[in-house]
């Protein structure tokens, strides 16, 4: 199969959360009293979900769905539900059909979009086709009004097949970090990925190949890690780049930001360390789209012990700890680097 069309869809999908997303951001994170307020993002996770999985469904009704939220809540606050029933018909209502031969799905009342977000509920395996989503990856950047991505990948007999990945705050030209920002990155495994910067509609602008990254010498690389010290341990990551020569300062981003950032070169590694003690177990929708993403542009995407991420074991990827992702040519020194920091050798 060549899965064009569920790259399509994916990409379409993502592009009008973005939309969602950019709404929410500017009608309710700006205006916002209380910078601890976390009710916008709840709004956009709510919102976001349903418009995915409303694509989803109307495109491949037989596929199963792994969406990180639920309706148990929106179910109890009607005022909430409002809002994001609100938010949701203004997008649909804005979006407009895609001109592309593919339907996007729509929601005609409040209880269809808990209905709809509900369909998320699936228990991923290893069997079948799985559509793994995050409405919002990457939250605390959202509310700063900094990194997060819109995530969408789907996994066949357990397998990331095809990803798509929205990030509407990462600057188009990374030489040039002021000017404009969004980008929509997505992959076909087998067939490389491509780049293209968000459009603000349903209309897909032109794409570009990203090209395989080939560093030669790892000490001229640079790392890309998490902004929050709770997710991943900076201090063994400042060892390991030390330890390999890097002297570069690290690229600190939220979310799968970071895949979109190795996958173009803005950086040659990804490392999530767990921190001391941690008992964080990976969920699947944050990284089935970016890790296939960096594969198809040839990186190496594994847990701290060099293993395989296994998308398969449900929702989670519980037989993993930790991601390292690096360039093919220098993945043998990154993992010998974090085996020997973590004492795994």
């Amino acid at each position: 199969m060549s899965y064009e069309r569920e790259r399509l869809l994916a990409e379409l999908a993502v592009q009008r959360a973005c939309m969602l997303t950019d709404r929410v951001f500017h009608q309710l994170v700006k205006t916002s009293v209380s910078k601890d307020d976390k009710s916008p993002v709840t709004v956009a996770d709510y919102a976001a979900q349903a418009l995915i999985i409303a694509s989803v469904n109307a495109a491949f009704p037989g596929d199963g769905i792994v969406g990180e939220e639920d309706s148990a809540f929106l179910r109890k606050d009607e005022k909430l539900r409002g809002i994001v029933w609100n938010l949701v018909k203004e997008t649909l209502e804005a979006a407009g059909e895609a001109k592309e031969d593919i339907p996007l799905g729509n929601i005609k009342d409040e209880q269809e979009l808990m209905d709809t977000i509900d369909k998320g509920l699936h228990e991923g395996g290893r069997s079948g086709r799985v559509w793994a989503l995050d409405p919002i990856d990457g939250t605390k950047g959202f509310l700063r009004g900094g990194q997060y991505a819109v995530c969408l990948g789907l996994l066949v007999d357990g397998k990331a097949t095809v990803g798509a990945l929205g990030v509407p705050n990462l600057p188009q030209d990374p030489s040039n970090p002021e000017g404009p920002k969004g980008v929509l990155l997505s992959a076909i495994r087998g067939q490389g990925a491509v780049i293209r910067d968000l459009s603000p509609n349903l209309t897909l602008l032109p794409s570009r190949q990203l090209e395989p990254v080939k560093p030669t010498n790892v000490a001229d690389c640079a790392f890309c890690e998490g902004v929050e010290s709770g997710h991943s341990n900076h201090g063994q990551q400042a060892n390991i780049a030390s330890s390999l020569g890097i002297t570069k300062e690290s690229i600190r981003y939220d979310s799968q930001a970071k895949y979109a950032a190795i996958a173009r070169g803005d950086a040659q590694i990804y490392l999530r360390l767990p921190s001391a003690g941690s008992n964080w177990v990976e969920k699947i929708w944050d990284h089935a789209a970016g890790s296939l993403i960096c594969e198809e542009v040839g990186y190496t995407v594994s847990d701290v012990n060099g293993t395989p991420l296994d998308f398969g074991m449900g929702r989670t990827l519980k037989s993993n700890k930790g991601i390292v992702a690096a360039a093919g040519p220098i993945y043998d020194d990154v993992i010998a680097a974090v085996k020997k920091e973590l004492g795994s050798q």
